[in-house]
């Protein structure tokens, strides 16, 4: 890191670089079911209604999440058309930022070290390599969009609560922070302030340090986190009496508090996640664990505490909630890199080489367990690409055994800046295989296919129906909305609000017999129920899979 540190052209190279590998990829696999196709069909709904308010899915209202980004994904469907790319440009955008401003962060935090410009470096090439930070920059869900706002409001804290800042930049920076609190919890919910504020609580319990407090600029930072959060809350909640209780009560309190929403897991759930999603850099944790715990005795404020402490709030919270998804500790990440940067210059030969011994016997796990990850993959998304899965698999387990045979070789040649240069690129090309590959699975996973079969037959005149089932992607590919049959799930506060848009197998059976043109999609199971029932359906589209997803129309 030491040589793109000292040259500017180099750190244009490798930024472009990072540019490409990021961005580049976005677009080519097809939008999956349920998050993918869920928030882009939110967002589209947007664009065609007008309705930037009330957040609507399949024209139902749904208030699970906050609207910030819905309305960023809309405006990208508005400049660039609506497409897989710009549907997944917002996490993308949020999660390249985020470690740009962990640089910018770093760069101040350690401007007096004679390695400051390499630990920033070293800390964006650690954060932007992490496989579980690229996994969810290239995912359309709201997890990375919150965790870049949370981080932004990180580094403005600890911007702001240098003993050496300013004033102004003291106040600069805490506004910062406190308007990206209030992003953060537009983008989803009161995590936005939970988090920053149980990190800065467990923090101060833990060094006595109350200036911190002192510093807050709380005045001015309430009331810039109301002015950007209140208007939406307040808009939505009159327009829609039924939100405040739904969002805040359902949403927050009863889904950490209890398993309503079938997201159980065990104490140690999250532990394999930290362990594969750190990856290149797995093995530096023991040593992350002891940099945040160590004390600098010449300053009041403790970033590397308040770090750590960020940190462990955030796996144990989630750890201890009822309700669990990999991505809920993806905001400790860059917590960790944070952690981590300025060790990443000064490594000594035996964590160099356990970085890489850890790099290789994870390629060897990933090799092995490809075809079993590959067979799982195919229980969930449907017969077909198990094989090909496979194969994408084994690529990523081969980049890390060569990134760790190569970067083993450049550091006894050139020491720790080429090695560790060569496991950043090998986690950002090795954390995307496995998504590009994934599109494999399109087929059961995506209407995509679907939709460019039976558009050609569908015109205004037909109305659409889904039977018993409900793929996320349908309304987006097809650019319509559909007719819910004996199916609620997720729905249930859209059902009580507005019944009229969810009917009973009776129901749809009388409206197929007596409209002209109705179109339904539905599987094998509901198809012959219908034939039982003597309707008479002429099949339009059966997707190649064990699942049998039908399109019919009345002939």
């Amino acid at each position: 890191m030491q040589s793109i540190a000292s040259s500017r052209w180099a750190r244009w190279v490798a930024l472009l670089l990072f540019a490409v590998l990021w961005f580049g990829t976005l677009g080519y696999r097809k939008l999956i079911t349920p998050d993918e196709g869920r928030y882009a069909e939110i967002a589209r709904e947007m664009v065609v209604t007008g309705d930037w308010t009330t957040p609507r899915l399949n024209g139902v209202k749904y208030f699970e999440k906050p609207a910030l980004q819905y309305w960023m994904t809309a405006a990208s469907f508005e400049v660039l058309g609506e497409s897989e790319f710009s549907a997944r440009l917002w996490p993308a955008l949020t999660g390249f930022a985020a470690v740009l401003v962990v640089f910018a962060t770093l760069r101040r935090l350690y401007r007096r070290d004679p390695d400051g410009e390499a630990i920033a470096w070293s800390g964006a090439a650690l954060l932007g390599s992490c496989v579980w930070w690229i996994g969810n920059g290239h995912f359309l869900t709201l997890d990375m969009g919150v965790s870049a706002f949370l981080t932004m409001a990180l580094c403005g804290f600890i911007w702001g609560q240098q003993d050496d800042a300013s004033p102004s930049e003291n106040r600069n920076a805490m506004l910062a922070a406190w308007a990206a609190m209030a992003l953060a919890t537009l983008s989803k919910g009161l995590i936005g302030l939970v988090i920053p504020g149980a990190a800065l609580f467990f923090y101060t319990l833990w060094t006595r340090d109350w200036q911190v407090w002192v510093r807050m600029h709380f005045a001015k930072g309430i009331a810039l986190f109301l002015a950007i959060t209140a208007p939406w809350f307040v808009l939505v909640s009159m327009r829609n009496p039924e939100f405040a209780q739904f969002f805040f009560i359902h949403e927050h309190f009863q889904r950490y508090a209890t398993d309503q929403a079938r997201r159980l897991g065990a104490w140690y759930y999250f532990i394999p996640i930290l362990l594969a999603g750190l990856l290149p850099w797995t093995a530096l944790l023991p040593a992350v664990a002891r940099q945040g715990w160590r004390k600098d005795t010449s300053v009041r404020f403790q970033p590397q505490r308040f770090l750590f402490a960020w940190a462990a709030f955030i796996f144990l919270f989630f750890s201890a909630s009822s309700s669990k998804l990999p991505s809920y500790i993806l905001p400790m990440f860059p917590a960790l890199a944070m952690l981590a940067a300025p060790l990443l210059p000064k490594l000594g030969r035996k964590t160099i080489y356990g970085l890489m011994g850890t790099l290789a016997v994870s390629g060897v796990i990933v090799l092995i367990a490809a075809p079993f990850v590959a067979a799982r993959a195919q229980d969930d998304a449907g017969a077909g690409g198990d094989a090909q899965y496979a194969t994408w698999l084994y690529a990523t387990g081969a980049v890390f055994l060569l990134a760790a045979a190569i970067s083993t070789l450049l550091y006894r040649k050139f020491g720790n800046g080429a090695a560790i240069a060569t496991l950043a690129l090998s986690g950002l090309i090795a954390g995307q295989i496995p998504m590009v590959g994934h599109d494999v699975y399109a087929v059961r996973k995506s209407s995509a296919a679907l939709a460019e079969r039976v558009l050609p037959h569908l015109s205004d005149k037909n109305t659409l129906y889904t039977v018993r089932s409900y793929d996320q992607t349908l309304p987006f590919y097809l650019k319509r909305k559909l007719q819910f049959v004996e199916y609620v799930d997720e729905f249930a506060l859209g059902q009580q609000v507005e019944p009229d848009k969810f009917i009973d197998f009776d129901t749809f059976i009388q409206r197929w017999n007596n409209e002209a043109a109705p179109v339904a999609v539905l599987e094998q199971d509901s198809y012959e129920a219908l034939k039982a029932r003597g309707l008479i359906m002429q099949i339009l589209y059966s997707s190649p899979d064990d699942a049998k997803r039908l399109v019919v129309a009345k002939p």
